[in-house]
């Protein structure tokens, strides 16, 4: 069964948003073309990565010798977007790998998401009781194309999205929960 894509080559919107309260958020990566809207679940830490990785692939473009791609050292603001997720939020799968490139034909940043892939028990045994690689084939892919100060504005956001959860314990550096925190300290010695 071939594999279904859910491309977008120069989205209207691509955003990484949350549903849910600090500590219970759910976290998508949404884009949208037109009236097309796709959403994948994602893991923040998964965004977090998505969003430094994407970060990292733009400092490195604009170190080049004067910056022949015009990437923006800062979001432009004509591309801010600070708008909640589009509503209804129903995601195509639960995102289990992430893939980020550089397409040098285009000037665009390359997002794709792959869903967590299910194998049953007996495919695992074969799987990992065996020295050859096993190709599995995903049932489905998000493929999201985006320029350089896309790219700048969704990282940007994305960092937002994921610091404005729960606050950091000072003390043990764990999440603070609404109800209250109780943290060990260390012993004195």
């Amino acid at each position: 069964m071939p594999t279904i894509v859910h491309g977008f080559d120069w989205p209207d919107r691509v955003v990484v948003g949350t549903v849910g309260q600090p500590g219970q958020r759910s976290f998508y990566l949404q884009a949208r073309a037109g009236s097309r809207l796709v959403s994948v679940a994602l893991e923040k830490e998964q965004s977090a990565l998505l969003a430094e990785k994407i970060e990292e692939i733009l400092d490195q473009l604009m170190s080049q010798e004067g910056n022949p791609i015009s990437v923006p050292s800062a979001t432009p603001v004509e591309l801010v977007d600070n708008d909640p997720l589009e509503q209804p939020v129903e995601p195509e799968f639960r995102t289990g790998a992430l893939s980020l490139g550089w397409d040098p034909t285009t000037a665009q940043v390359v997002i794709e998401a792959y869903p967590i892939i299910e194998v049953d028990e007996a495919d695992a045994e074969e799987f990992f009781g065996s020295d050859e690689a096993i190709e599995v084939e995903p049932p489905e892919v998000m493929l999201v194309r985006i320029p350089v100060g896309t790219a700048r504005a969704f990282a940007k956001r994305t960092l937002e999205v994921v610091g404005a959860g729960r606050p950091i314990c000072p003390v043990c550096g764990s999440p603070i929960d609404p109800e209250g925190h109780v943290h060990s300290q260390p012993d004195d010695l």
